[in-house]
């Protein structure tokens, strides 16, 4: 049978475009109903003309419908991605901007920590509202959401919903092909076993051949080329002996080593060195200047630009295929609530963990217990987000303050009255956002 795949935030223009490629590339969807939802008529429209592109190149049979009603959209929906992004970049500057006042240095800010949390906070009633949708018009679907933060999303809808959902990210993926490409592998040969939380997963086994390949590592890193392309995880690496998966930009606010001093910016987290390096506001400077160039980029793309039809790298369509599809078994991390997956994780806190995906759907495959250094610094940090959304469910001003607290950066670099004022702060800048919020009691 035809199948729909419907796109939430559809007007994430370049995502959106390589999704639709990499789901075309299999038979069973050749001919499948592909569904836009965006509220930005015109990114969505954009959206709509970059998909009959693919469409075109490829000479596809399936089809595109492009609305901005939601309910429409995911009505009888066998495959739902979403790739929203709650406010625009004015509003969410301030998760950045805010905590710089008091001396936290954010580079990304989509995570965790006091930037990672507001955003979560805004995005968390909208993502339970598609969901909510779901469970009236496609109960059945598969839900892989792409927005960030991950952990906190994820852990927030699967405890609110028995709709089958999940949270992907490229960053495994994408590291254990650049650790390869480091030591002269082919990606192909390489196995390895990675767990964690989403943006703190480490690598407990990387084989090249069968092999243990963490020994050619160690000798590759000291080349400057390589060690300058991700100074902070290749710090991390020598220190804990384990690679971490999430690019040194986003690491270093993670952790309170790398930026709670100037002088320790400055030699950890340099600017051109590796995609994402760690300057301030790196993301921020990113959304902005492309708020004036993706219409014509996006343009110049429909009139002149080459269509790619080789599926690449995301998980999305690949885990498609298997549940939907022609249940060809695919193994990838995949974000779930912990149910001793991982031994030394509290249980219910959001981890990423080895899974496959089979028609049955997606079902962890490994037990694993992180080695106990490496524990110790993701516990924290998945107790301190599932403190936000315990905060969140219980509309607890409080907990979010607590959460934020106990920050590994922003405990480095502030007091706790400090903190306390930079939460409410924070608070005010998104009241338009966090009305479900109690009044703040802390």
């Amino acid at each position: 049978m035809r199948k729909k795949i419907t796109f939430i935030g559809a007007g994430s223009l370049d995502f959106t475009r390589d999704l639709v490629r990499d789901i075309l590339t299999f038979d069973s969807f050749k001919d499948c109903e592909i569904c836009l939802m965006d509220i930005d008529e015109k990114r969505l429209e954009y959206s709509k003309m970059g998909v009959e592109k693919i469409l075109n190149k490829g000479k596809y049979p399936a089809t595109v419908k492009a609305t901005t009603d939601r309910l429409d959209a995911l009505k009888d929906a066998d495959g739902v991605l979403i790739t929203i992004l709650q406010g625009g970049v004015e509003v969410w500057r301030n998760d950045i901007e805010i905590p710089k006042k008091y001396g936290v240095d954010i580079c990304v800010g989509d995570t965790r920590g006091p930037s990672g949390i507001f955003r979560f906070l805004r995005t968390a009633p909208i993502m339970l509202d598609i969901i909510r949708d779901c469970e009236k018009v496609c109960p059945n679907a598969i839900v892989l959401n792409y927005t960030n933060p991950m952990a906190m999303l994820v852990s927030y809808l699967q405890s609110q919903t028995k709709v089958n959902v999940t949270g992907l990210c490229h960053s495994v993926q994408g590291t254990a092909s650049m650790l390869a490409e480091w030591i002269g592998a082919d990606p192909k040969d390489i196995e390895y076993t990675c767990a964690g939380i989403n943006h703190q997963a480490f690598y407990l086994e990387y084989k090249w051949n069968g092999e243990d390949a963490y020994p050619k590592l160690k000798e590759a890193i000291q080349k400057p080329e390589i060690y300058n392309e991700e100074i902070v995880r290749n710090e991390m690496f020598k220190y804990f002996h384990y690679f971490p998966t999430e690019s040194s930009g986003h690491n270093s606010e993670y952790i309170p080593w790398f930026r709670k001093r100037q002088d320790l910016i400055e030699t950890y987290c340099l600017p051109g060195t590796g995609w994402n390096p760690g300057a301030y506001g790196y993301i921020l400077d990113e959304y902005l200047e492309r708020e004036d160039t993706w219409e014509d980029e996006y343009k110049k793309w429909l009139d002149e630009g080459e269509v790619e039809l080789e599926r690449g790298e995301e998980y999305a369509s690949f885990i498609f295929n298997a549940i939907f599809g022609n249940h060809e078994p695919f193994y990838f991390n995949g974000n779930l609530r912990n149910q001793g997956y991982i031994t030394n994780l509290m249980d219910g806190a959001c981890v990423e963990v080895p899974v496959v995906a089979t028609k049955m759907g997606i079902t962890p495959i490994k037990r694993v217990t992180l080695p106990d250094h490496i524990g110790a610094l993701v516990s924290n940090s998945s107790r301190l987000e599932e403190l936000a959304v315990r905060g969140a469910i219980e509309k607890d001003p409080y907990l979010i303050f607590s959460a934020i607290l106990m920050d590994p950066l922003t405990a480095s670099v502030c007091s706790m009255k400090e903190i306390r004022e930079m939460v409410k702060e924070m608070f005010e800048a998104n009241k338009a956002y966090l009305t479900y919020f109690n009044p703040i009691n802390f």
